[in-house]
Parts: structure tokens; C-alpha cells; sequence
């Protein structure tokens, strides 16, 4: 007995190291052909990551950011554009810029031949079918449109930024800022002394583009005073450049025009504006730099307030564009959409305004 319960005590030995050998086996064999067709499939693996990575890196906010490059539609052609004074620093910085990136756009300023360069102006020209679109500070009325209309097209106004009007003097006046109300009560003639509005005794005298010729405006399209008269003691000028020339030499002149435009000026100061006078807001970025200082750093745009709202004079910043089915839609279009890209918000800002996106 002894000797058949070794025997079977070996014969359950040898099959189990049996079985143990037969799935170490089977393991290792499964790793050999494992690790065979991983290396076989590697190729594919790595190509699929770098797709995967890719499509990330499409979808990242780096990589879609938009540019000029990236705007569809663009036509290859020469066209006339103006318009707003205001725009002049756009035009230097943003439109070199993109014609730059898009060799195949041409643009070219056209000046009125009657009347002083403007919002109105240009609107007017792009009515008369002597420009492909125009640049505007300030919203179309209801009488630019119902012109377009009668000329069959329409006419489209697309937001790109923002500025401020700004109201500006001389220098030596001290006066410690006014309403948007007395503003408009300045220019229809109704107070005419500084000292109405808590100045010295010095006459007012307003300076102004004539109105068909504006390239901002004081009384909104909603406003009952829109219509109005302005007073007989008004003088007009041409331009933004005539003003400041005639503000510094007149200690009671006044004069209003985009913030963007006359901030930067050493022989003019900015007045703040409230809609009450106990909120006067400064249309520039305080503390104010003064006209000994000016030589050196300029006045800038008080972005926040035209952010936030709290600034009461706005200048939004147009692309009026003529619905009329041709080239000067197709363009009015591509511009737009060139100053509404990331890189086009971006220049808009650095050419001192607001971006609008």
C-alpha cells in the first residue's frame, strides 16, 4: 500500500508541475503575440493620437482664434470708402494692417468734393453711389434710409466699436464740467455765459461742423430737440484740426468731436460730462495729463466708462454697408467682418478705441 500511495503521490505531482508548465505557457504565449500585435498596430496607434491631438489643438481657443487670413470671401479688387474724421486713426493703423494680410484688397479715402469730410458726408457719398461703403461715428437716420429706399436698396449699419464724444475747450477756462443737457442748451443758443454754468464771466462760443457735414452728434435721433435750430452764436468749421486751432486761441470757446480724436491734443482740455452734475465722469483715463506734460504722454480714452455705460456721450462706430445684391455689398460685408475678427477687435483697440466683441 505504502508503495502504490507513492506512486500516486507522484503521479499527481508530475501533472500538476504539468499543468502549471502548460498555462505558464499559454501566458507567455499570449504576451509574445500580445506585444506582436502591438508593435504590428503601433503605427496606426500613434497616427490616430497625433489626429486626436490635432482635432484639440483645432478646438483650443489659441487655434481659433479668428484673423484676417481666416475671413472668407474677400474680394480682389479696388474700392472707394470714407466718411468719419474719427475713423482716421482705423484707417492708419487697422486698414494698413489688413491690406497687409489680404495684398488682394485695395482701399482708398475719398474726400467730399463739397462740404467737410464726415460721418454725414460719407453716408451721403455711398447714397450718390460715389463710394462702396462708409465709415460712420454715429447711427443711420431715418431719412438716410428712407433715401436708400427710393434709390432700391437698403442701407445696413454693423457695429465695431465704440468711442466717446468728448467736449472740449481752452485750456486757461475753469469750469468744472457740464451736463449732457447744458451741452445741448449751449448749442441751441440758450446759455451763452461760463458763468451760467459755473464758470467765469466769459461768453460762449460753441464751435461746429455744420450739421449736414457732422461727424458726431449731441441730440440723438429719439431726442425732441432733434431738429432744432442750433444758435446764431455758433461758429462753424471745417474740420477737427480748424476747432482745436480756434479753441486755443478763444479762452471761451467750446467744441465737441470724438474723444479718440481730440484727447491726445496738448492745446485743448476735455471737460467731464454727467447726466447729472453730481456724476461728472472724465472721458479720459485719469489723472489729467496737463498741457506741460502733454509733450511727453497724451491723454487715453477712458475705456472703462465707455464700457460700463457710466460715460453719458457714446460714439458707436459703423460700417454702413448698401444692401443692393453687388460689389459694394460684397465688400461693405468683408470689411465688417475683417474689424469683427479677434485680430481686427484687437487693432480697433490699440488704434484707441473699444472693441465691440
Amino acid at each position: 500500500m505504502d508503495n502504490t500511495n507513492q506512486k500516486k503521490a507522484l503521479i499527481n505531482g508530475e501533472i500538476g508541475l504539468f499543468l502549471r508548465g502548460l498555462i505558464i505557457g499559454k501566458v507567455l504565449t499570449l504576451m509574445v503575440i500580445g506585444g506582436l500585435l502591438w508593435w504590428l498596430l503601433k503605427p496606426n496607434l500613434l497616427s490616430r493620437n497625433s489626429v486626436n491631438s490635432s482635432n484639440q489643438n483645432l478646438n483650443s481657443p489659441s487655434s481659433t482664434a479668428s484673423t484676417f487670413q481666416t475671413v472668407t470671401d474677400v474680394p480682389n479688387a479696388s474700392f472707394n470708402y470714407g466718411g468719419s474724421t474719427a475713423w482716421a486713426s482705423i484707417r492708419q493703423l487697422v486698414d494698413s494692417q489688413i491690406q497687409s494680410d489680404r495684398p488682394e484688397l485695395q482701399l482708398r479715402y475719398v474726400n467730399p468734393v463739397n462740404g467737410s469730410p464726415g460721418s454725414s458726408s460719407g453716408i451721403r457719398m455711398l447714397l450718390d453711389g460715389k463710394l462702396d461703403f462708409a465709415q460712420s461715428s454715429r447711427p443711420l437716420t431715418d431719412e438716410e434710409q428712407a433715401m436708400a429706399k427710393e434709390r432700391g436698396f437698403t442701407l445696413e449699419q454693423r457695429q465695431v466699436g465704440m468711442d466717446g464724444i468728448a467736449v472740449v475747450v481752452n485750456p486757461s477756462l475753469n469750469v468744472p464740467g457740464l451736463t449732457v443737457d447744458q451741452l445741448q442748451q449751449i448749442y441751441l443758443g440758450k446759455i451763452t455765459n461760463w458763468n451760467q454754468v459755473g464758470g467765469p464771466n466769459l461768453a460762449i462760443t460753441p464751435l461746429s461742423q455744420r450739421p449736414e457735414d457732422a461727424d458726431t452728434v449731441i441730440f440723438p435721433s429719439n431726442s425732441n430737440l432733434k431738429g432744432q435750430a442750433l444758435g446764431s452764436n455758433v461758429q462753424y468749421v471745417y474740420s477737427t484740426t480748424e476747432a482745436v486751432r480756434q479753441l486755443s486761441k478763444t479762452p471761451g470757446s467750446v467744441y465737441y468731436a470724438s474723444a479718440r480724436s481730440v484727447l491726445p491734443q496738448c492745446s485743448v482740455k476735455a471737460l467731464p460730462l454727467g447726466r447729472t452734475s453730481g456724476q461728472l465722469i472724465p472721458p479720459y483715463r485719469e489723472p489729467l495729463v496737463s498741457p506741460e506734460q502733454c509733450l511727453r504722454q497724451r491723454n487715453q480714452l477712458n475705456t472703462q466708462a465707455i464700457k460700463d455705460g457710466s460715460y453719458p456721450m457714446i460714439a458707436n462706430l459703423f460700417v454702413i454697408i448698401k444692401q443692393n445684391k453687388g460689389r459694394e455689398q460684397q465688400i461693405g460685408d468683408a470689411y465688417s467682418k475683417l474689424l469683427l475678427t479677434e485680430q481686427g477687435q484687437k487693432a480697433v483697440e490699440q488704434a484707441g478705441f473699444v472693441a465691440v466683441r
